[in-house]
């Protein structure tokens, strides 16, 4: 080879001189790639095709010799009931079945973010009688990262049950704020090459996948139809996406790998995982989600049946719709108090005063505010043991968890106001399948646009990076539906429906 470049293909359009397309149109490779690439890519070339030809999501309980529920294979992965190996981890039982699948496969996958770390890992059914394997998914929780790597590292040890490789031919994808973070850590602990690649791209490259190859994973939420299916369609953009992590960014997709954040919040999981954590004696965000699911938010907020008495018909407004958000607290923590007052079981917030000593003649503590100044508020500790009484911990998760969607969803609206865009698609391990979440986001685009915008949601919300991470390894057109036919790839599809004008744009 010749100087320090290779050329290799891919497809461009030309146009003429007066910019319309040519009658012949020539495609020809533009990529550069250096020496150094084509070295890593000999020594490891990672060149299994992933074939998804009939993938579909499966419950993981329904197949016992699943490496991920430890049933069968005695490798002590998960207990079977959805948790881990360690504390603080989740194996999300939606395996994606890949039953044409047989080849290796060397790598796994991560996205590591602020609040939550998760895992994409390939792994043969070794006890099955059946060929393929599956797509496993696992999240732990970011601040228990070692038992993150000590996971990955036990998926080394067991590389050939589970794959067919050897554990050193192991390759880590990692992407997310803590593929930097953590980098190190990961390389020195589990000894293999840990390969960064870019946290948004990866987003967009996993919702793709996911949109476009695996059925019954993208679906509408309403009250009467609470997982309505999308087909799997390669015509998808331009569309947006409002990924809702510990913050919320907002992409505009316009086609393969070309994209933009147009917007977001740090008003996202973080925060009602930061205040729950606070205001309730909730331990995990799963514990949060499910006392929301019990809660009553109309305790704690104030809602305009409250105000009006009825519905606000005039504007649309129904007597549930919530006016202010813990609207009620205050209000009601001034009743307990002058209830408490009324009752005589009233005491100061300085500590320092003591009404016996007044009594008794004794001299004022001189730490004690003087006369000139203001003396402190009576707090009636009563009062505010009542007025705590009043909100429980899950009308409290309730009333933040609508607090924070309602946020996201008008934003999501407005966004998609200004970039003219109606397919609206919600990613995020904040919204973790949790119905109160998914219909208030999906309710709020409906009302705010008239019922010309679409909330989306998907089966695998969280674990788009990761996936998107996963598919990094694999070469182009790697294994989707008709990708070993030449040009029947899904990025050639994708390419073909991707116009501009007359003239075809290739985003690569």
């Amino acid at each position: 080879m010749l100087g320090d470049t290779y050329q290799a293909q891919t497809e461009v359009a030309v146009e003429d001189g007066d910019g319309a397309p040519a009658e012949s149109v020539k495609r020809r490779r533009r990529t550069m790639t250096s020496t150094a690439e084509i070295d890593s890519t000999i020594t490891h070339p990672g060149s299994v095709r992933i074939n998804v030809k009939g993938a579909f999501i499966v419950d993981t309980s329904e197949h016992p010799g699943t490496p991920a529920n430890g049933n069968g294979n005695g490798n002590g992965i998960g207990n079977g009931n959805g948790n881990g190996n360690g504390s603080g981890s989740n194996h999300e039982g939606k395996d994606i079945r890949l039953p044409n699948h047989t080849a290796v496969v060397s790598h796994i996958a991560v996205d590591i973010g602020g609040s939550l770390a998760k895992l994409v890992y390939f792994s043969r059914e070794a006890h099955s009688t059946i060929p393929g394997g599956r797509l496993n998914f696992q999240s732990f929780e970011t601040d228990r990262i070692d038992d993150m790597i000590e996971f990955m590292r036990h998926l080394k040890d067991k590389q050939l049950t589970l794959n067919g490789s050897k554990p050193n031919d192991l390759c880590v994808m990692a992407t997310g704020g803590g593929a930097y973070k953590y980098y190190d850590r990961i390389r020195e602990r589990l000894g293999v090459d840990v390969l960064r690649e870019d946290e948004m791209e990866c987003l967009i490259i996993g919702l793709d996948f996911f949109i476009t190859e695996i059925p019954r994973e993208v679906f509408t939420y309403s009250e009467t139809d609470p997982m309505h299916f999308a087909q799997p369609d390669a015509n998808i953009y331009p569309y947006m996406l409002v990924n809702i992590g510990s913050g919320v960014s907002i992409l505009k997709v316009s086609g393969p790998r070309e994209y933009e954040r147009v917007g977001g919040t740090s008003l996202g999981g973080g925060t009602l995982w930061g205040l729950l954590s606070l205001l309730t004696p909730a331990e995990n965000f799963d514990d949060m989600l499910e006392m929301a699911a019990e809660g009553d938010n109309a305790k704690v907020d104030m809602l305009v049946g409250d105000i009006y008495g009825a519905d606000y018909g005039k504007i649309g407004l129904k007597s549930t719709t919530i006016a202010s958000s813990f609207g009620k607290v205050f209000r009601m923590k001034r009743e307990a108090e002058n209830d408490a007052e009324d009752n005589g079981d009233l005491s100061h917030g300085d500590q320092n005063y003591r009404p016996e000593a007044q009594e008794q003649g004794s001299q004022p503590d001189s730490s004690a505010p003087s006369s000139s100044q203001p003396p402190a508020r009576p707090v009636s500790s009563k009062g505010g043991d009542l007025a705590r009484a009043r909100f429980s911990s899950s009308d409290i998760s309730r009333s933040l968890l609508y607090a924070i969607s309602n946020n996201i969803g008008q934003i999501a609206y407005l966004q998609s106001q200004v970039h003219g865009l109606s397919h609206i698609y919600f990613g995020g391990s904040f919204i973790r399948g949790h119905p109160q979440t998914m219909n208030t986001l999906s309710y709020g685009m409906k009302f705010w646009s008239k019922g010309q915008k679409q909330a989306y949601f998907l089966r695998h919300e969280g674990y788009l990076g990761a996936v998107g991470a996963f598919l990094k390894r694999q070469p182009r057109n790697w294994g989707r539906r008709g990708s070993f036919e030449e040009g029947e790839g899904l990025e050639d599809r994708l390419r073909e429906r991707h116009q501009d004008g007359d003239t075809q744009r290739v985003v690569l």
